[in-house]
């Protein structure tokens, strides 16, 4: 007899122990895995990184108590998106963002099942990352720059600031489906703004120094820019060489005119990275990537350097300082 009831007071204690052990277990707080492959290297894009960080505060979230980081940076080398892709996935992280073409396409080899965030796809339907912008379908949504428009309007703009244009230099990388895409739109705006558009191709960081001598050997007028990961991470060169040169130059991203470029046009992206908290946040509370439409930009700005525009001896006209 008395053993049972030294046999029930002993299993009474463990109960008591276990019981508050096994419910502190299943209070802990969820920390999510966030994963992010960034085309670019961290130096160029920090503030990227901190608007997104931004984003996530403003929405309750807490880095190291509610979610981590997991960042992965290309360094201007497509070729290294596979990996950073597999890597990601291998850690089975909650969301993955990835913000170029190539990045996005990459990580949707990986996986038909994480959650991706695109941050500025090109061309999101046409390169089949979603089914529709109102209903993506599968696992991808987030944010698709195309806008045929912009294009023309850039070389407009550019026209604008200087007058007497014949030639301009268009850098580009034709792997990129939506960089393919920007180029026809522009060389038809050329076309009918009779100006002679001069291709340069730039795959990677390795070509920007024979892509800037093809420039100069063109005898191109003005440069224009659009978004690319190896451009955008030796943005201080581009702009310098711009401005050595005394060649006008259009961009997409307005980290070049701080840089010492002459002027940009296009939307915010430090805006799209604190949005792009908005998708993660709603994935993380179980919303299905198929069912959260894809975002297009409806503001666009214009941004001058009047100091390199001073430099370079342009008057522009009142239509451009409105």
């Amino acid at each position: 007899m008395w053993r049972s009831v030294i046999r029930c007071i002993v299993t009474l204690i463990l109960s008591l122990f276990t019981v508050p052990l096994a419910a502190e277990a299943q209070q802990a707080p969820q920390i999510a895995k966030i994963g992010w492959i960034i085309p670019s290297t961290p130096a160029a894009t920090a503030h990227f990184v901190e608007a997104f960080r931004q984003g996530l505060r403003e929405l309750g979230h807490v880095e190291g108590k509610t979610f981590v980081l997991e960042l992965r940076y290309g360094e201007s080398r497509a070729e290294r998106f596979p990996d950073l892709a597999r890597e990601l996935v291998s850690l089975k992280v909650d969301v993955i963002l990835a913000g170029s073409d190539l990045a996005i396409s990459a990580v949707k080899q990986q996986t038909q099942t994480i959650p991706i965030v695109m941050t500025a796809a090109t061309d999101a339907v046409g390169t089949k990352f979603v089914a529709s912008l109102a209903r993506p379908g599968g696992n991808v949504t987030g944010f698709s720059t195309i806008s045929p428009e912009l294009c023309g309007k850039r070389l407009e703009l550019l026209r604008e600031a200087v007058p007497g244009l014949s030639r301009v230099a268009f850098l580009w990388n034709p792997d990129v489906r939506g960089a393919v895409f920007d180029y026809k739109e522009t060389e038809g705006a050329a076309r009918s703004l009779r100006l002679q558009l001069q291709s340069v191709e730039v795959h990677s960081s390795d070509d920007i120094e024979g892509a800037l001598s093809a420039v100069m050997k063109g005898r191109a007028e003005a440069l224009i820019v659009p978004r690319n990961p190896a451009l955008f991470a030796n943005r201080d060169q581009i702009a310098s060489f711009a401005q050595s040169n005394r060649l006008p130059s259009m961009y997409e991203q307005r980290d070049f005119v701080n840089a010492g470029g002459l002027m940009s046009y296009g939307m915010s992206f430090p805006d799209m990275f604190r949005r792009a908290a908005t998708y993660v946040d709603k994935i993380l509370k179980g919303a299905k990537p198929a069912d959260l439409p894809v975002e297009q930009p409806t503001t666009y700005e214009l941004v001058i350097n009047l100091k390199t525009a001073q430099a370079l001896g342009l008057t522009l006209p009142p239509t451009l300082l409105f």
